[in-house]
């Protein structure tokens, strides 16, 4: 019966794409297929005959896997759905459901059991798992609640549980939903520049850890994009990047959007609201143009980043989380920090590793692959069609000096589609001279971003939000732009 068995497992269930393990009555592996081995990243050649505890230099020996093959399975002829929580040195943390059936000879004798495994880990299995784990939570408290025997103390901290699983399920799920609503530039970080593929290396070397990054660059240089290619290499990928603009906020909201607030807590706080830091609990948190975050805010931050833990408004009890965190400014933080503009001892935990983007113009290779990506994008959303970009305007192009890096690429083009009534493209902003003051570099990113935001507000005759508007043209909000005006200090003459 044994060998009849091990010949449909090799014919049969060897194709089959959920993990399968055959061991004997002592627990050593007899045969598993080809999915185990991949998923689990187990060597073949070390597998047969030894003891499912000693694999992977006894990263299998699990307790719960020990209970269910020495304590329940020998009661029980099949065991479904059994639920092990491990993490594995090579692949991570893994949450498993385990079936397992006893197959008996001749003698009524257990001869062999098979043993398999489904993989829950992944993001909608999780969403389901959370979803699972409170319906069961909350059925289990409504059963304990009708025995008189239970401890009164003991249902409360279980309802307390279930409370905190479904708002965080709720609040990533409505944090969901916002995000699907936003439309991002692309997919993928567009260049093959030297300077932009050592941008490639450096997220390659630290997507993997849980280190918190800290990304520099100009405005419209794709700082987001570089967060969001970390986030989707690192072993947090499967559930959502959570994103917070420090500078899109009025100062009285950032520390309830970050930290939550209980109902009351403030005038006008109605209900009780769950922050950024428990809707990314378990996943990475993106902190946008953190040098404008409030400097009275960040010793709170700082305590976060510290030891995981915070206290929402209008509360005392103390909450913990596990969240990556991948902060971005066009500041010079450093220099923030000599103008006790911000706390040092917050850049020195978030500039573990800093990466540094290049501004466009230091990448004028990229220019033509940028061009062509963003003309077939905007002209299939107007329903034109593009086809010769001449060479004289590619020249014009990468002859500028795009004080506004991509983003301000992206609106030129646009504007160039629009009044483009052929299959050429017809460039209608005069590029020709270039940006003014090219020392910037030597000056600070704020200095710049003023200088450039005073010279599209004179190009529009002060016109802040509207069509044909410096807000359109920087590519900004029109409340981002007067906040980043009050802060520049910039007023109408």
């Amino acid at each position: 019966m044994k060998n009849a068995f091990l010949e449909i497992f090799d014919n049969i269930l060897g194709a089959v794409r959920e993990p399968l393990v055959v061991l004997n009555a002592d627990f050593r592996v007899v045969k598993a297929n080809q999915a185990f081995y991949t998923i689990f990243d187990v060597n073949p050649d070390e597998t047969e005959g030894t003891i499912i505890y000693d694999l992977g230099n006894r990263q299998w020996d699990i307790p719960r896997l020990r209970e269910l093959l020495e304590s329940i399975l020998p009661q029980n002829t099949v065991f479904d759905n059994f639920e092990v929580e491990h993490t594995f040195d090579n692949i991570g943390f893994k949450i498993m459901h385990l079936n397992a059936r006893r197959i008996y000879n001749n003698e009524n004798e257990t001869s062999l059991i098979l043993l398999s495994i489904k993989d829950v880990t992944v993001r909608e299995d999780y969403k389901r798992y959370l979803e699972e784990a409170v319906y069961k939570r909350t059925a289990e408290l409504r059963t304990a609640q009708k025995k008189a025997e239970v401890n009164k103390q003991a249902a409360e901290a279980a309802l307390v549980k279930v409370q905190q699983l479904k708002e965080q399920l709720e609040a990533e799920r409505a944090y969901l939903q916002e995000e699907i609503k936003l439309e991002f530039n692309h997919d993928n970080i567009i260049g093959r520049s030297d300077e932009i593929n050592y941008v490639f290396y450096k997220v390659e070397q630290i997507a993997a850890t849980d280190t918190n990054v800290l990304i520099l660059g100009e405005t419209g240089t794709g700082k987001e994009l570089v967060a969001r290619a970390i986030h989707s290499l690192s072993k947090r990928k499967d559930r959502a990047l959570v994103k917070m603009n420090c500078a899109a906020l009025p100062t009285s909201l950032i520390e309830s959007e970050l930290f939550g607030h209980e109902k009351g807590a403030f005038t006008g706080a109605h209900s009780k609201r769950i922050g950024r830091f428990e809707v990314a609990n378990g996943t990475t948190l993106f902190l946008d143009e953190i040098g404008e975050l409030p400097l009275d805010l960040q010793p709170k931050l700082l305590q976060v980043i510290e030891n995981g833990k915070f206290e929402r408004l209008g509360s005392s009890e103390t909450r913990s989380v596990d969240v990556r965190i991948i902060a971005a400014t066009n500041r010079n933080l450093e220099e923030e920090v000599n103008n006790k503009k911000f706390r040092e001892d917050l850049w020195y935990r978030l500039n573990v590793f800093p990466i540094t983007l290049p501004p466009l113009r230091d990448r004028q290779g990229d220019i033509p692959l940028l061009v062509q990506f963003y003309v077939k994008k905007i002209a299939k959303r107007l329903g034109k069609t593009i086809e010769i970009i001449p060479a004289k305007v590619m020249t014009v192009l990468q002859q500028y000096h795009w004080p506004g890096n991509v983003r301000e690429l992206e609106n030129v083009l646009e504007r160039a589609v629009i009044n483009s009534s052929g299959p050429k493209l017809h460039l209608v902003d005069k590029l020709r001279k270039p940006f003014r003051d090219l020392s910037a570099r030597q000056r600070t990113l704020e200095a710049v971003e003023k200088d450039y935001i005073l010279k599209v507000l004179e190009q529009t005759t002060w016109k802040v939000s509207g069509k044909n508007s410096a807000a359109e043209i920087l590519g900004l909000d029109r409340s981002t732009l007067r906040a980043r005006m009050r802060k520049l200090n910039i007023q109408k003459p």
